[in-house]
């Protein structure tokens, strides 16, 4: 079975076929700027009506549109009644058909990302691209899965109830991993951590009987979510000292990753990561014990882990002049990821450390609170000096103490003669914030300014196993 033709996806979602069904769009996209040539255009209504966006989608090589209306052009069209439902219908209809040995799905507050690159390559699967992790994200993906799969490792997030439920619809699962139960988006569940724990709880609700997941054994909320009647149909496999599976020896090897070896019941394994920081080790244990306890051979799973590479915004490393460096961590921020990654600065070699951070979003009415416990908590860790910006810098600030200055946006930040430029040379330099502030123009105005050349990513080299 190849991939679908129009033909074939209308059997699948129904709806009406104007042009030539036998088209085989070679991808789904719901955004022009990103789209492909041979893309189906999915036109969705969202705050803006994809549908006034269909003409040039098919400017940009779109072969097939999927809409509610017919439109007047000679692309090739499937007219259904709901674009959202038929996109999902047509997502979970492939995964059905060309369904992989095993499905992992991947949730947690912190980490997904570099989680489902991580279990992915340990255990040879396909693995969602990019964060398409919501109910849009995931069934594009799925809707042209490749058939002949052993393995699929699909990411879910969650900012609101029910989500994740939907995704497990759509995607039912085999087995699964919750990184952590944090605070992230916490504005949005008014028993507080409790209620993510619920949400990210979906995801156990959601396996298979006889489904295993795979959490840290540390996690209080986790261990809540093994306890309750819905979670009782799948095995909880708990990660972690006194755990049969855990991790120990942990090396730093500065820009290079980290090493460390993985516990077993069958004894202990040597693992090498080009990721750095211990929250990474974490991230690597919980997937590499997940696909062990699966079945997949411990030296496969070790091959995998030490082919990951960090994706921009998430841990990739640049050299920055007079020996300084900077890691990139710009994709999102919550209290836990933060902490974690001012950890992994601290284990890079260097001048003094130090953090710039945009304010979190979604924290709800203890935004103020979270936000000085976090800049406590980073002078306490060891960072010398903070640099904060955005709606509750002032929060970090006071938290951080002496040796913090606080922004009310980017452009004073740039501009201000105690913002960026008198940041020192030789220092490691954290980079972080929530989507809404654009962490990375700190990144790009380092790398513009302070750079010793366009090529300024430290090299990964690869693992000793590989």
């Amino acid at each position: 079975m190849s991939l679908w033709s129009l033909h074939q996806a209308a059997s699948q979602v129904g709806g009406e076929i104007l042009g030539d069904g036998s088209v085989v769009p070679g991808s789904l996209s719901m955004d022009t700027r990103t789209l492909q040539p041979g893309a189906c255009f999915v036109a969705l209504r969202a705050e803006r009506d994809g549908h006034e966006f269909a003409l040039q989608a098919v400017e940009k090589g779109a072969t097939v549109l999927l809409v509610d209306h017919p439109l007047d052009t000679d692309c090739p069209q499937l007219v259904v009644p709901d674009t959202l439902v038929a996109l999902q219908r047509w997502g979970q209809a492939r995964l059905n058909a060309v369904r992989p040995k095993t499905v992992f799905g991947i949730t947690g507050s912190v980490g997904k990302t570099s989680t489902k690159e991580l279990l992915a390559a340990a255990v040879g699967g396909w693995k969602t691209p990019g964060n398409r992790n919501n109910t849009l994200g995931l069934p594009e993906a799925l809707a042209t899965l490749p058939e002949g799969l052993g393995a699929a490792v699909l990411e879910m997030g969650m900012s609101t109830p029910g989500e994740i439920q939907r995704l497990t619809e759509i995607a039912p699962l085999d087995a699964g991993l919750i990184t952590l139960v944090g605070t992230a988006h916490m504005e949005n569940f008014h028993e507080g951590q409790r209620g993510i724990a619920l949400a990210k709880g979906e995801l156990v609700a959601g396996l298979n009987r006889g489904g295993i997941w795979a959490h840290l054994a540390t996690d209080p909320w986790c261990r809540w979510i093994a306890e309750q009647p819905w979670a009782r149909h799948a095995e909880a496999l708990p990660i972690g000292e006194g755990e049969a599976f855990g991790w120990e020896a942990i090396e730093s090897l500065g820009a290079a990753g980290g090493a460390f070896r993985l516990r077993t019941p069958a004894g202990t394994v040597p693992m090498r990561l080009q990721l750095p920081g211990e929250h990474q080790v974490r991230n690597a244990a919980l997937a590499a014990a997940l696909a062990i306890r699966l079945g997949f051979a411990p030296e496969r799973v070790a091959l995998g882990l030490g082919t990951v590479v960090p994706e921009s915004g998430r841990g990739r490393l640049h050299r920055l002049s007079g020996d300084g460096c900077l890691l990139d961590e710009t994709y999102n921020a919550s209290p836990d990821s933060i902490l974690a990654c001012a950890g992994a600065l601290l284990q890079l070699p260097g001048g003094e450390a130090i953090a710039v951070l945009g304010s979190m979003r979604e924290l709800g009415a203890e935004a103020s609170r979270i936000h000085r416990e976090t800049g406590a908590a980073l002078k306490k860790l060891g960072l010398s000096r903070l640099w904060v910006f955005g709606d509750f810098a002032s929060d970090y600030a006071e938290g951080f103490g002496l040796r913090s200055a606080a922004f009310p946006n980017f452009k004073a930040l740039r501009d201000d003669a105690a913002g960026l430029s008198a940041i020192p040379a030789g220092a490691r330099i954290l980079v972080k914030g929530s989507r809404y502030w654009r962490a990375e123009r700190v990144v790009d105005w380092f790398l513009q300014s302070s750079a010793p050349s366009p090529q300024s990513s430290v090299p990964h080299p690869r693992s000793s196993g590989h």
